[in-house]
């Protein structure tokens, strides 16, 4: 199976990080905003139609910020997410918007303080969103969690 390739924005506004619910089902785990990149299409437009699809945000693509990899041990999942750095330009956050997908029903933005207590991933990303602006961060494989 080929290696999913993925986008992800990295959007802080008044010194907090927009997180969107990683999965459907329940979980309580945190990610980033993006998703896979569709063919023909360039990373920066597929990242805003992913963010518009799950936030109702429009966004500007700046600097790419992290790559993170991860897998599912002993299954057919390999995914590379190229993280951004965005910044909103239109939209706002509603308990209304619905994710077409159907995958993305939370979003919200965190404090840096506030992140210590939710599950989040990658672990990098307090450190990316709120560290040295100009980095550019790998965060190595990893299995992935549910």
């Amino acid at each position: 199976m080929p290696i999913r390739l993925a986008t992800r924005a990295v959007i802080v506004e008044e010194g907090r990080l927009l997180l969107v619910n990683a999965y459907a089902r329940g979980s309580d785990l945190w990610c980033a905003p993006g998703g896979g990149a569709e063919p023909h299409a360039s990373l920066p437009e597929n990242l805003a139609r992913e963010v518009r699809e799950e936030t109702g945000l429009e966004i500007s693509v700046g600097a790419p910020c992290l790559i993170n990899e991860f897998h599912a041990p002993g299954g057919d999942l390999h995914q590379v997410d190229l993280y951004f750095r965005c910044r909103v330009t239109g939209g706002a956050l509603s308990d209304d918007w619905k994710d077409p997908e159907g995958i993305v029903s939370r979003r919200r933005f965190f404090a840096p303080e506030e992140l210590a207590g939710i599950r989040l991933k990658p672990d990098s990303l307090p450190e990316v969103a709120f560290g040295e602006a100009g980095a550019v961060w790998y965060d190595p494989l990893e299995p992935i969690v549910g």
